[in-house]
């Protein structure tokens, strides 16, 4: 079917006629600067739980587990260049997935020793047997 254009009431030019508005007729732009009044429509996010309630409960014993270990090891283990002395992180020598509330593969350490384990030299790391 071959759509003829015709004059906008809106714009005042030759467009193909989105909407006919009690005998108005209006381009797509036009129309919808009328219908939304010059304010896009809200798009509604969905919002999206960040982790699942089997993650959450294990998140929360890790907080016990990581609190009472922390507090027992005050300071940093891995004594790496740049080491700040006091432990404010726990590292998992061994992976988190499976090993993450298992407290025999933890270590305490500063975050400048954290930091030099994952980001500077984790070839170095591996062979300190910090990283598995």
């Amino acid at each position: 079917m071959n759509q003829k254009k015709k004059i906008c009431d809106g714009c005042d030019t030759e467009q193909y006629i989105w909407k006919n508005n009690l005998g108005s007729r209006y381009c797509l732009v036009c129309w919808n600067r009328i219908k939304f009044n010059n304010n896009p429509p809200e798009v509604k996010k969905q919002k999206l739980n960040p982790k699942s309630k089997k993650q959450a409960i294990l998140d929360i014993a890790y907080s016990k587990l990581r609190k009472r270990f922390l507090e027992e090891h005050p300071m940093c283990q891995a004594h790496l260049p740049g080491c700040q002395g006091g432990a404010t992180d726990v590292h998992h020598k061994s992976q988190r997935g499976k090993n993450y509330l298992v407290v025999s593969s933890w270590i305490s350490i500063c975050r400048s020793c954290h930091n030099w384990i994952h980001f500077v030299d984790p070839r170095s790391a591996r062979e300190l047997g910090l990283l598995e």
